[in-house]
């Protein structure tokens, strides 16, 4: 049969045109990364080949290797390189500085799409900027941006400098986007703009590198427990994606790039899950999310499960991992600001290096030895946080990418096993597989051009309910209770509301001044008071992080923690207000950020800075360290102003004046000083001890310290086991740290020896990252008996150690202090970071010098039930914990009874010194500063303590 001569030529010019768009293929890439994958159904027909492009280089061209292959990792400093090539090499992309980090490394982000959508970038901003703020847009006028604008697709990956892979497939996706001419690459540069970051850590990336190819290079499989290296960033491991307050100068960096640019997507790329799990918003869910959230999470999650089955790729997997609880990891700054957040576990060997692996193999994948995790789950549930572990992704193992299926409760708890049949899972894994960093790559690219396929193709729908979860955030304000906060301008410490209100304030939340005295029912609040309303774009993040948290059900668990209440973390006054008439107070919105004014009222010789709770005090203290202080210990009245116990006298200076005013602090001048029992305020020689395998909550502590000035040696077990330090210091803290699942064992021995093997992280000119924050010979081994021997010399000659959270188990499980006992709860209890009732027992025991009150509120640290077996030793109790239903403030606690009369604080005299016990973690997180001021107190009155 012959076809119609019209038909015929159609055909032919079809046939003509394809041929003349037909882009020719890299022949050499097609057979290396099919020689690297270690299976055919571990490859799909998006990424087996790979189009030239005349003039676009790949990473080959300019690195010398492609993505995945097998032993490279790129630095940072190379990644930049390669993109830098890949923008002068086409005008379809546009390099986005984001500032610098902690150690001066770029942070760079890449926009690509067509040539019109870049050129005209700065409009399309403009587009999304509208949307994301639509008040006094109507209906019509949004429809007809949507109409207009493009939705920002961003990528960011290697947050987690151990999950390797993300930095190198983000560079091949980029080469695509450039480069391929196909319809589907057509589409995505038509419909959406991809951005995508270079790395998330730029700091840890490449110390990781750095160790990575000093030590790690002949791992072969899980058994090989190379340990890795002690520091990613400059204070944090993988609490970097637990920074809710942006405290981190990289992570800052990310939300103002978000502020700017209102990406209605951001797909955060991780490495710890076989084979590869994309994110759908699972329950226990944040109910003041808007509902479209949760309703177009799946949608894409079940997408790209569905097209990885479909080419026949087994282990893609959507449910029974993370949940939609916290709002506190970094790629949440989406959908907390009406965006969508989408996030990927892939499976990951921890580097470059293709390994046997076993799904469900045990504890510990490769690169072995973990950061210490927080308080474990009951059995059924997952152990939160424990990358090298495997735990729920990950609390950044020191080296490793998860060993899949590990910390067995994860396993059975999230899901059943990695291997079994589930409505989620509906192709697994198999129990054995040879995996590869192009087996990583393969299944992360082929998902994420998944995603921006489905992305492509209802880029208005993507648009419109970005556009509706911001005016629902509005709206919601002015239907639903509470309507506001308020911060009255009466409370006595104005330093911590500015705390809490540059946090909002950072991430966009507007918040403003009254310009008179108001009232709200019976309250009246003076003028300067700070009204948030709620009926802004961002109204629900706000009322998210000011609200009580009531967890749903405690037959739950969740990934991280449950409360994080601001006021009661920051012991802040914030009144929630239920009354619409808030919405009318008069204010001036705050154009920036928050600086309460310091003053020193009054003229006279001495100067009395009230101690009225302020961390701030402290900073004055080591600001001013030449300067001799007095505290008085009882409160007294000067003139008409009450002097609480804790108030420092100084003699009256301009310098002193300039800091008081600085810092926020109120003073008044005295002719003389007050008449009340005062001692002198002496700075110790202060020591921090970390353990090389533990530093990540160690990070915190670092830097608040750091933040308040506090002046101290970071030493580790080497100084520890030189001994002489009672000649050295006064105080040594040792924060919450461990391992080994807690208790003194982990700060004793900390990561076993390898034999034959030493593991230094020195200063090296091959790799320069290495040395950083303290150096080490041996990172294994920790202080050892002799060490604890050491510790307790310095406490028995009159040194003072200060331990936190889990560290805290350490001197009583050691004999150090012999009236203690320290045991663990039950496997029954579960407290994933409450907030909770803390009874202070001694309230004129200078570490409560600033607490106005006798029951405040405390995060619960999964530190030691305490416990002081005799009435003379009970002389010793600070502080405990009520331990009733009632005094749960925000988040879960379940058990609360094992924690009922138990002690919190304990200052424990010992030979000539003393051993203070926080079973709490007053540094946790940058989050608790209400309880921080204990810490600082337990610092400036070392010596000063009740004998």
């Amino acid at each position: 049969m012959r076809l119609p001569r019209a038909i015929a030529l159609a055909i032919l010019a079809a046939t003509l045109a394809l041929a003349q768009t037909k882009q020719a293929m890299d022949e050499e890439y097609a057979r290396l990364v099919k020689e690297w994958t270690t299976a055919p159904e571990f490859m799909s027909p998006l990424v087996d080949h790979l189009p030239k492009a005349p003039g676009v280089p790949t990473t080959r061209d300019i690195l010398g290797y492609y993505a995945g292959a097998p032993k490279k990792l790129t630095r940072v400093a190379d990644l930049g390189k390669y993109y830098r090539a890949l923008a002068a090499s086409s005008k379809r992309v546009k390099l986005l500085p984001v500032g610098t980090t902690d150690e001066g490394r770029e942070c760079l982000v890449v926009a690509i799409a067509d040539e019109e959508t870049i050129r005209n970038l700065d409009t399309y901003k403009g587009y999304l900027a509208r949307l994301a703020d639509p008040r006094g847009l109507s209906p019509a006028q949004a429809r007809e941006i949507i109409a207009q604008a493009k939705p920002i697709y961003m990528f960011t990956g290697g947050l987690h400098s151990a999950e390797t892979g993300p930095p190198e497939m983000l560079m091949e996706l980029a080469y695509r986007l450039v480069a391929d001419e196909s319809p589907l690459y057509e589409s995505i540069r038509k419909n959406v703009i991809v951005m995508l970051n270079a790395a998330s850590e730029p700091d840890g990336r490449d110390r990781y590198v750095d160790w990575y190819y000093k030590y790690k290079l002949a791992d072969e499989g899980e058994n090989d427990r190379t340990p890795g290296p002690p520091y990613w960033g400059k204070y944090i491991f993988h609490d970097n994606n637990r920074d809710i307050n942006y405290s981190q100068v990289t992570m800052s960096n990310w939300l103002k790039f978000y502020l700017e640019w209102h990406p209605p997507i951001m797909h955060d790329l991780h490495e710890s899950q076989p084979l590869l799990y994309t994110f759908s918003g699972q329950s226990p869910q944040n109910p003041t999310l808007d509902p479209i959230l949760y309703a177009e999470m799946p949608i894409f999650a079940n997408f790209e499960m569905t097209k990885m089955i479909s080419y026949g790729m087994p282990g893609v997997w959507t449910h029974a991992f993370v949940d939609m609880w916290s709002p506190g990891y970094l790629g949440y700054m989406s959908s907390n600001h009406n965006g969508m957040l989408r996030m990927y576990e892939t499976f990951g060997n921890g580097g470059a290096n293709t390994m046997r692996r076993t799904i469900g193999g045990g504890r510990g994948g490769p690169g072995g030895d973990a950061q210490e995790a927080p308080a474990p789950a009951p059995p059924a549930a997952a152990t939160p946080d424990g990358a090298a572990s495997g735990g729920r992704g990950g609390r950044g193992g020191r080296g490793g990418a998860a060993s899949a299926d590990t910390a067995a409760p994860a396993a059975a708890g999230r899901g059943g096993g990695m291997t079994a049949r589930e409505w989620y899972r509906p192709l697994p894994p198999p129990r054995t597989l040879t995996w590869s960093m192009r087996n990583n790559t393969n299944y992360m690219e082929t998902g994420v051009l998944s995603a921006l396929e489905l992305t492509a193709s209802i880029p208005k729908t993507v648009l419109e309910n970005f556009y509706l979860k911001s005016r629902n955030s509005i709206d919601s304000g002015s239907k639903d209770a509470p309507y506001g906060y308020v911060f009255p301008a009466s409370q006595k410490d104005l330093t911590r509301v500015a705390f809490v209100v540059n946090v909002l304030r950072k991430q966009g939340i507007e918040v403003g001044e009254a310009t008179g005295e108001f009232k709200i029912g019976a309250a009246t609040y003076p003028a300067g008071s700070l009204v948030l309303k709620r009926n802004q774009p961002y109204g629900r993040l706000a009322k998210i992080l000011l609200e009580k948290q009531n967890f749903p059900t405690d037959a739950q668990t969740t990934y991280d923690d449950t409360g994080w209440t601001m006021g009661l973390m920051s012991q802040a006054k914030i009144d929630e207000i239920n009354d619409k008439a808030v919405l009318d107070v008069p204010v001036k919105n705050l154009a920036g950020m928050y600086e309460p004014a310091g003053a020193v009222k009054g003229s006279g010789a001495l100067t009395a800075i009230l101690h009225n709770g302020s961390n701030n005090l402290i900073t004055l203290r080591y600001r001013l360290k030449d300067v001799p202080f007095d505290a008085i210990e009882k409160p007294v009245k000067a003139g008409n102003t009450d002097l609480p116990a804790g108030t420092l006298l100084v003699a009256s200076s301009p310098r002193v004046k300039a800091e008081v005013e600085k810092l926020g602090l109120q003073a008044v001048a005295l002719a003389a000083a007050p008449d009340v029992k005062k001692h002198p305020v002496d700075l110790p020689r202060l020591a921090m001890f970390s353990t090389w395998g533990s530093t990540q909550d160690l990070g915190w502590v670092r830097y608040a310290f750091d933040k308040f000035e506090i002046n101290y040696d970071l030493i580790y077990k080497e100084r520890i086991k030189q001994g002489n330090l009672r000649a050295a210091y006064d105080v040594i803290v040792i924060p919450s740290q461990g391992g080994r699942g807690g208790g003194a064992k982990g700060l004793i021995f900390d990561i076993d020896p390898r034999p034959g093997k030493t593991y230094a992280y020195a200063k090296d000119p091959a790799f320069p990252t290495l040395g950083a924050y303290g150096e080490s010979e041996d990172i294994t081994g920790g202080m050892g008996l002799p060490g604890v021997a050491e510790l307790d010399k310095f406490v028995n000659s009159g040194g003072v150690l200060i331990t936190l959270g889990a560290a805290s188990y350490f001197a009583p499980e050691t004999f150090i202090t012999k009236t203690v006992d320290a045991t663990r709860t039950t496997a029954a209890f579960y407290a994933p970071g409450p907030i909770v009732e803390a009874e202070i027992l001694l309230p004129e025991h200078p570490i409560f010098y600033g607490y106005a009150e006798r029951v405040v509120p405390v995060r619960w640290a999964a530190g030691p039930l305490l416990r002081v077996p005799t009435e003379e030793a009970r002389k010793s109790v600070l502080m405990r914990f009520p331990g009733n239903d009632s005094s749960i403030l925000s988040g879960l606690m379940r058990g609360v009874a094992e924690t009922r009369g138990r002690p919190a604080i304990l200052d424990e005299p010992v030979g000539q010194g003393r051993v203070v016990i926080f079973s709490t973690n007053p540094a946790y997180r940058w989050q608790n500063l209400g309880e921080f001021n204990m810490l600082a107190n337990s610092i400036l009155h070392f010596n000063d303590f009740p004998k």
